[in-house]
């Protein structure tokens, strides 16, 4: 496997930080499937740094969309 770049990796803390919620709102949004898309790495959740962007310019668009 080639790796082309580097990924950042946030843990649920700090992309609840970034989202402005707390960790257990955090929790709920992933048990609601309403959460950026994160996987289980070495028995902690974390995120992608891409993604936790990716879902908050999607926030904005659907804004300005409507």
């Amino acid at each position: 496997m080639r790796v082309t770049g580097i990924v950042v990796l946030l843990t649920l803390t700090e992309t609840a930080e970034r989202l402005r919620k707390t960790p257990q709102a955090l929790r709920w949004m992933i048990h609601q499937g309403t959460a950026p898309r994160s996987a289980v790495i070495g028995g902690r959740r974390m995120f992608r740094e891409a993604d936790v962007n990716e879902f908050i310019e999607a926030a904005f668009a659907k804004e300005a969309a409507s």
